[in-house]
């Protein structure tokens, strides 16, 4: 059986073997994954061995483990973690690694595809215990990734005092080689820069060395004479290989999230269980609704509870999109090749008409160019839909019934909004999807603290509106869950607030808002950052006309990109008033959609899903990650097939190389579709078949 997966944090890497160093060097430079069985050692009358697609992880608690460890976890990779750390872990022998006949097939077994390990020299070089994994890795073709270390022979490089280098990397930039390319990396484009996010602190270290013989370079940099220097790269030796990486870093580091997927590709030669994408969505909020404006002078938003004078209506001057804002939305969405997601509330449209002369240019364009993009029930008014607040404190409180129960807002209330904000759009031509919703501040759900449990009423109402996917605020709520009971049981689907502000039209604005949250009471603050360990206060205010673009802009990028580059489909939200006046969301998804597309090539490009495809995918791994946790996976390669068995019911995640092909009940189907140079899919046993197999192309 696949072993669980340790829940704990940690890195892994490594790659399956083939039968050897040559013939490994050529498929690599033809830019193919090996299929054949990887088998190092065993003569052409050996069996093929069965090779579990399974990793073995051997932890020292480094940040470069743990890097490897988040990207298993997250591509739902199963692996097991041998802690040294632990001094009741088990010893590395032969019998740990691998058996010489399995029960099930009868064929000698290797009970991991590739192991990772904190450096070449973790066990010790004369250890039993390195011995056993030399053994197992060429009996086997079984590859092995170092996490960090430092250039030398022992990894097929010359010492940085031959011509190499070491010292700090922030800033610096190294480029993905031809054969890098060609092989685990061909998801890159080129060149990659490492992160410099402070300039008074040394993010990455490293040491670049000159290749010696068997050593191939993946990421490179020049050298002072002209020639090239390697971070990264696979060295083959003794019937072995290793990938050697010579730079510290850690799971949130740009430069080794954009190397994540290609590192566990080597690891596996592009076999294993588990998929990953790059994922954005963008929501859009509010839309044909106005929203409240954050007042400068008394830092608070006039309409909010807690602003002097806040009447809980959107105050003087609200921020609302316009008739040229909607016409400038639709044509960024069809130069940059990205669409965002409406999130409209009809009503507040109808009443915003109503009170300016029955007119409504926005609507008129938005409605006219409404094929352009998706369309998310907001519900119908944007009212609260928890419990009924009681606003005359602050913070509000939920309200009393006479028996001293919590007032909640209606089931028929509830179902009300969502039935006519659905009505009004199919009115209007609107392609919207009932299966979604967006509740107005995500209420419904628990809202702590005022509120620590869903409104009663909310499971029923989604289920009479047939709601399968409403949304929640993934700094609150990161995990998916269940809305009510049976197989009709709405699904949460999280979403990451981005920190382009609701209240705000402005660069101006939205700056003052910005300094009054992350500066200290000393500059003129709040505070709020001096009483929340999470954060921290800026060292100073920002200038107001020039911190948008500087500062904010490129840290809430940054903070995007990782999300995408975390094989994380979680859609971020947005508010209207950001595409309004000086329409401050586009700079920020310009620059991640520039930064992304100078990382990765053609064949990996952005994954676009909408809520109904993040909640499918969310709800997927979670029915995967109860399997693996649960033993209940068996996975192997024999030769070029490839078999997997799970729950009934449960879809298995495969990433396979190209041209592999599915079995049918006869015959053969094409698997998978492309991505990143490989093939992959949530998959199910065809009729009558009780496990996924898979056949491996040939070369």
């Amino acid at each position: 059986m696949v072993s669980s997966r340790s829940r704990t944090p940690r890195t892994s890497r490594g790659a399956s073997g083939r039968r050897g160093a040559p013939r490994l060097a050529a498929l690599a430079a033809a830019g193919l994954l090996a299929t054949v069985l990887p088998s190092a050692q065993a003569g052409a009358a050996d069996p093929d061995p069965r090779i579990d697609l399974t990793v073995l992880v051997v932890d020292d608690g480094g940040s470069a483990v743990q890097a490897i460890t988040a990207e298993l976890d997250g591509s739902g990779i199963p692996y097991r973690t041998l802690d040294l750390n632990d001094p009741g872990r088990p010893v590395l022998t032969a019998g740990f690694l691998s058996e010489p006949s399995d029960s099930a097939t009868g064929r000698p077994r290797a009970r991991y595809q590739g192991v990772v390990l904190p450096h070449e020299a973790v066990f010790g070089p004369d250890s039993a215990e390195q011995a056993a994994l030399v053994a197992y890795e060429k009996t086997y073709g079984i590859p092995q990734v170092d996490a960090y270390t430092w250039a030398h022979p022992g990894v097929g490089l010359d010492y940085t005092s031959d011509g190499g280098w070491s010292g700090v990397l922030d800033g610096a930039t190294a480029h993905v080689t031809p054969a890098g390319q060609a092989g685990p990396f061909r998801d890159l484009r080129g060149p990659l820069t490492f992160e410099d996010n402070d300039p008074d602190v040394s993010e990455s270290y490293g040491y670049a060395g000159r290749p010696r013989a068997g050593y191939t370079s993946y990421l490179d940099m020049p050298a002072a004479d002209g020639g090239r220097m390697s971070l990264v790269g696979e060295y083959a030796h003794d019937g072995r290989r290793e990938l050697v990486v010579t730079f510290a870093y850690n799971r949130h580091q740009r430069q080794f999230r954009a190397l994540a997927r290609g590192i566990v590709e080597w690891l596996t030669q592009g076999v294993h269980l588990g998929r990953s994408r790059n994922y954005l969505s963008v929501h859009v909020d509010d839309v044909f609704a106005p929203d409240a404006r954050w007042d400068t002078a008394r830092n608070c938003t006039p309409g909010d509870l807690d602003c002097p004078g806040g009447d809980g209506e959107a105050g003087e001057n609200p921020v609302r999109m316009t008739a040229d804002d909607a016409a400038y939305a639709a044509a960024w969405q069809k130069s940059s090749g990205f669409l965002l997601d409406m999130v409209y509330n009809g009503g507040q449209g109808e009443q915003w008409k109503a009170e300016h002369g029955g007119t409504d240019p926005l609507a008129a364009r938005l409605i006219a160019d409404r094929a352009q993009y998706r369309w998310i029930n907001h519900t119908y008014t944007h009212p609260f839909l928890g419990c009924v607040q009681d606003v005359t404190t602050v913070p509000w409180s939920c309200a009393r019934t006479s028996t001293g129960a919590t007032a909640w807002v209606s089931r028929s209330e509830i179902s009300a909004q969502i039935r006519d904000n659905l009505n009004w759009a199919y009115g209007k031509g609107l392609p919207v999807d009932r299966t979604e919703l967006v509740t107005g501040e995500h209420s419904g759900l628990k809202t702590l603290p005022q509120q620590p449990v869903d409104n009663p009423n909310l499971a029923g109402a989604l289920a009479d509106n047939g709601v399968k996917w409403t949304a929640s605020d993934n700094s609150r709520e990161p995990a998916q869950r269940s809305l009510g009971t049976g197989s009709g049981a709405a699904q949460t689907v999280p979403r990451h607030p981005m920190n382009v502000y609701y209240n705000v039209g402005t660069a101006a604005e939205m700056t003052d808002e910005y300094n009054w949250i992350y500066t200290s009471r000393a500059d003129g603050g709040s505070g709020i950052c001096e009483n929340n360990p999470s954060s921290t206060c800026l060292p100073a205010p920002l200038d107001t006309t020039t911190g948008y673009q500087t500062h904010i802009v490129p840290q809430e990028a940054r903070t995007a990109l990782s999300h995408v580059l975390g094989n994380d489909p979680r859609p971020h939200y947005v508010h209207q008033s950001n595409l309004a006046e000086e329409r401050l969301l586009y700079p920020v998804l310009d620059k991640v959609l520039a930064d992304y597309r100078a990382l990765f090539a053609d064949n990996t490009p952005l994954v676009n899903p909408r809520q109904k495809d993040v909640g499918t995918e969310l709800n997927r791994r979670t029915a995967w990650e109860r399997a693996l946790d649960a033993g209940q996976v068996t996975a192997y390669r024999v030769g070029g097939t490839v078999t997997v068995k799970a729950p009934s019911g449960v879809a298995v995640p495969v990433t396979a190389p190209e041209g592999t092909r599915k079995q049918l009940l006869l015959g053969t189907a094409a698997f998978g579709t492309a991505y990143a140079g490989t093939r992959s899919a949530w998959t199910t046993p065809e009729p009558l078949q009780s496990a996924v197999t898979l056949k491996l192309p040939t070369t």
